[in-house]
C-alpha cells in the first residue's frame, strides 16, 4: 500500500509504502502526482519505507515504465527507511535510477525532506 505524504515544502512529493506493492498502488497513487510534478517541473520525491513485504509484477513493470516515461524530470529520490538490503541496494545500484537517490534512516526522515528539495 502506498499513501501519499500531504505536509511536505514545494516542490517536493512523498509517499509513505508498507506492506505488498501493487500496479494499483503506482497507477492509483504515485503515477498522478509524478505524471503533476513532471509537468511543472522537477520530480523531487520523498520515499519513506518502514516496512515492505514484496512488489507484484504488475507493480514493477509499472516502477519500470514510469521512470522511463519520465527519465529527464528525475532530480531527486530519497528513500527513507530502517531495512538493511534497501540501503545496500542504493548504494550498489543508485546511479542506475534517473537523477540522484540517496538512503536516509527513519530517524534522518527530516534531512531527507531538506535535501531531496535542494
Amino acid at each position: 500500500m502506498i499513501k501519499e505524504l500531504r505536509d511536505l515544502p514545494t516542490p517536493l512529493i512523498g509517499f509513505e509504502a508498507s506492506g505488498k506493492l501493487h500496479a494499483e498502488d503506482y497507477r492509483d497513487v504515485l503515477l498522478p502526482a509524478i505524471e503533476k510534478a513532471a509537468s511543472s517541473g522537477d520530480v523531487r520525491i520523498v520515499l519513506v519505507m518502514p516496512e515492505f513485504d514484496g512488489i507484484s509484477a504488475g507493480a514493477v513493470w509499472q516502477d519500470l515504465k514510469m521512470g522511463i516515461e519520465k527519465f529527464n524530470a528525475w532530480k531527486r529520490i530519497a528513500l527513507v527507511t530502517d531495512i538493511e538490503w534497501m540501503a545496500h541496494a542504493v548504494s550498489m545500484f543508485g546511479w542506475m535510477t534517473p537523477g540522484q537517490v540517496k538512503h536516509f534512516s527513519m530517524a534522518e526522515k527530516a534531512d531527507a525532506i531538506t535535501w531531496a528539495r535542494g
